[in-house]
């Protein structure tokens, strides 16, 4: 018989079919809690997952077999740690299978917010070139010479790093420690980078100590002629603070592809010219989705195998 796993969300139809393949594939749920649960999934061993959304200590209390949580992705943040730990249940993540093509799409996000690339869109097709000239969208800054300070130099903020000083950019960058090895100007604090950068790029792991770290404090710090771009998960940046921060010209732009209520985006967001907003797709590419799905099916297999999983998360 194959093993039995349960899917909360749904997966794309070439991973559903994968997965099926070699198991007993239960799911999608809707909701986040044990109400949801189909009583057949009490025989799941693992849980496939996404790394935002909530699976808590209520939800493993329903699945008495459960021993792996598998999250699709490289975020585990909604993951109740103690919980699972509590209950000698595993965890693993898609390491850093998405880290080039997010890096990529960083790159992108701080491009269409400093040149202007998205303004520049909608003005040729609102038909304004002809009366207007280009003087509206144009008098932008060059990426060349500017300091990007990246908060949080893992898998995808080192990526960044290299793809923004082949840009040649001055970068520097805030983590838990210095990593000595690489060549950028370390800051000891979120506060100093902001005040350092010229672009604050939020490359970090989500979790309780990041909550709304980029706040007001810090995007004061950043000043008028500086941007922030959000590739990491919308809860690290104080999204009322960051609205004030581009009504009132505190900053001069934002480009963000995550939001602390997708899929809902504030109107004062949208509402705004001076910020790039895409809906949480930077991993989204072709090359990412099979990367993701391998190391999904990659720690699936090592685990009913009895091998060590290819990427476990520490509890």
């Amino acid at each position: 018989m194959k093993p039995t796993i349960l899917m909360m969300p749904r997966l794309a139809d070439d991973a559903i079919a994968s997965l099926k393949q070699h198991y007993t594939v239960i799911g999608p749920v809707h909701g986040d809690d044990a109400a949801g649960i189909p009583a057949d999934a009490r025989d799941a061993r693992a849980l496939v997952t996404y790394g935002g959304r909530r699976t808590g200590a209520d939800l493993m209390d329903a699945l008495p077999k459960l021993e792996l949580i598998a999250c699709y992705g490289t975020g585990v943040e909604g993951v109740d740690a103690a919980a699972a730990k509590a209950r000698g249940i595993r965890l693993c993540n898609a390491a850093d299978a998405n880290a080039r093509s997010v890096a990529e799409f960083a790159m992108g996000l701080m491009l269409c917010a400093m040149r202007g690339i998205g303004r520049g869109d909608r003005f040729v097709r609102d038909g304004l070139w002809s009366s207007r000239g280009i003087e509206p969208v144009s008098n932008t800054p060059d990426l060349a010479g500017r300091k990007i300070g990246i908060y949080g130099l893992g898998a995808i903020g080192a990526r960044i790093a290299s793809r923004a000083a082949a840009f040649e950019m001055e970068v520097g960058y805030h983590s838990r420690s210095p990593k000595p090895e690489l060549s950028y100007q370390f800051h000891d604090s979120l506060l100093g980078l902001a005040a350092w950068a010229d672009v604050l790029m939020v490359a970090v792991r989500a979790s309780a100590e990041t909550r709304n770290a980029v706040d007001d404090a810090v995007l004061d710090a950043l000043g008028p002629e500086g941007y922030v771009a959000n590739i990491s998960r919308g809860l690290v940046i104080d999204e009322e603070a960051l609205c004030a921060a581009l009504e009132q010209k505190r900053i001069a732009g934002a480009a963000l592809d995550v939001f602390a209520g997708e899929p809902h985006v504030p109107e004062r967001l949208r509402k705004l010219e001076n910020v790039v907003l895409t809906p949480h797709i930077a991993a989204s590419s072709q090359d990412a989705k099979k990367g993701q799905l391998r190391m999904l099916l990659g720690n699936l297999d090592a685990f009913f195998a009895g091998r060590p999983l290819p990427s476990s998360v520490a509890l």
